[in-house]
């Protein structure tokens, strides 16, 4: 029997009630879980076991999947698992993988907590192959979950569906930042992975029980269906030289605020200003949070009002002028009013940009090929946070602090070399200078008065 939700005479209200929509609320609950893990609470965890700052920002490269999962996405397309058809096979698949994974996360950051830092080497080699291994199982169920999406729901159920997948994602975000960060100050960042991987179970559990889409059009039939006809469109449709730039805009758009992103919680934590891991959870994982989600909810209605491209200029204006609320906070010291406003003045900026940035993104798809064509888009938007903003923040930070020591003229400068005196304040001017490309690049994607005819999906309405 469907679901009361496919009937045409429902209110938008049941549509909230159908078992589809239920699943892939927990389906968005599970697609966030392992997210974070290699994420924020990873980093928390490294600042925690004294890891230097240059470490702590390569070790940003194991969320490389989620930038390269257009690779083998169409395999996913291809090929069908022996149970539970082609979307919930994969998801079962890559759930399981992911609980094995967390828990021997766990169990090899408390053997290292154990060891003294010259006997770490290899044991940091390890735990590297095994957050890299967590992130490709969580980009590929990832891939899973969002063509699962695609081929359950109803023209009707779009909506929805989609609030309630950004619902239970940020529910994940919420568990493990702030909930998890606060039961690390009681526990250890072990014991919590270790309950973070039982979490999982409701995916699993979800993905059993989740209705089984009905096939709409025929799977790709060879591997060169899967893998070339998606790529060969969007080229052709833009050109190679569009095309070529507009890959790029993609990468470099939130490039500062991604800098931001993977070194506040350092900055923050031990490596900075020394707030305690439940006072960082409390407001960048909790109250941040919720400005994140109220940021994207009002970029969404702003960009309904005002189309992509003029949304693109003034959400990016803000994310990156949004930075300087850490760029205060790293002059002033360790003062708990301006950490909340700085965090929550980002996290509600740089949920704006990233509303104006998805439609952007969903703008450059065709429907026909939306699902292989936005996870390579999607992949593109990983790689500047992932592949260039993670090693080079790390960097960045790392050198600053003897280069400011080593000039007393910048040591002496508390505009410059912040409070600590390691170089902070002159880090978060420096990601406002990483979001000008971005910026730069917008007359020529979207001009503010422009359209873009040749896109399809979301056209601009100015």
């Amino acid at each position: 029997m469907p679901d009361a939700a496919a009937k045409p005479d429902q209110s938008f209200l049941q549509v909230f009630q159908s078992r589809k929509i239920a699943a892939i609320l927990l389906l968005g609950f599970a697609s966030g879980l392992p997210f974070a893990l290699t994420d924020d609470a990873f980093r928390a965890w490294m600042t925690k076991a004294g890891l230097d700052l240059r470490t702590i920002g390569w070790f940003g490269l194991v969320s490389l999947p989620y930038s390269l999962k257009f690779i083998w996405s169409p395999l996913l397309d291809r090929f069908v698992p022996p149970f539970l058809g082609r979307r919930r096979g994969w998801m079962v698949l890559a759930q399981v993988g992911l609980i094995i994974g967390i828990v021997a996360l766990a169990l090899q950051m408390g053997m290292i907590a154990t060891l003294n830092p010259d006997q770490r080497s290899f044991s940091l080699q390890l735990l590297a192959l095994t957050a890299l291994g967590i992130a490709l199982l969580s980009a590929t169920q990832d891939i899973a979950i969002d063509a699962y999406r695609a081929d359950v729901l109803t023209e009707r159920e779009v909506g929805a569906g989609a609030s309630m997948t950004i619902l239970g994602y940020r529910i994940a975000l919420l568990l493990t930042g702030w909930i998890a960060f606060n039961l690390a100050d009681r526990l250890t960042w072990p014991w919590v992975y270790g309950l973070m991987a039982l979490l999982m179970v409701v995916g699993l559990l979800t993905s059993f029980g989740a209705p089984e889409p009905v096939e709409r059009d025929r799977p790709p039939e060879s591997l060169q269906q899967a893998v070339v006809m998606p790529f060969a469109e969007f080229l052709r449709r833009l050109g190679w030289q569009q095309a070529l730039f507009t890959l790029i805009f993609i990468i470099v758009f939130k490039l500062g605020d991604a800098m931001v992103v993977k070194m506040a919680v350092p900055f923050l934590g031990g490596k900075g200003l020394g707030f305690a891991d439940a006072d960082i959870g409390n407001i960048r994982q909790g109250m941040g949070l919720i400005a994140t989600i109220v940021g994207t909810l009002a970029g969404g209605a702003v960009l309904s009002k005002i189309g992509i491209n003029r949304s693109l200029w003034v959400f990016g204006a803000l994310q990156a002028i949004s930075n300087v609320g850490y760029y205060v906070l790293a002059v002033v010291g360790k003062n708990y009013p301006t950490m909340v406003v700085a965090i929550n003045v980002e996290n509600f900026c740089g949920g704006l940009g990233t509303a104006g940035f998805l439609g952007f993104l969903m703008s450059l798809c065709n429907p026909r090929f939306s699902a292989t064509q936005f996870a390579l888009l999607s992949s593109l938007m990983a790689v500047g946070r992932d592949l260039l903003a993670s090693p080079a923040s790390g960097e960045l930070a790392q050198r600053l602090k003897p280069f400011i020591q080593s000039n007393p003229a910048l040591l002496n400068n508390s505009y410059l070399a912040g409070a600590t005196q390691e170089g902070w304040a002159l880090f978060f001017l420096l990601t406002l200078a990483a979001s000008l490309p971005g910026l730069l690049l917008l007359p020529l994607f979207a001009p503010w008065n422009g359209t873009r005819s040749h896109f399809v999906n979301l056209p601009d309405d100015n």
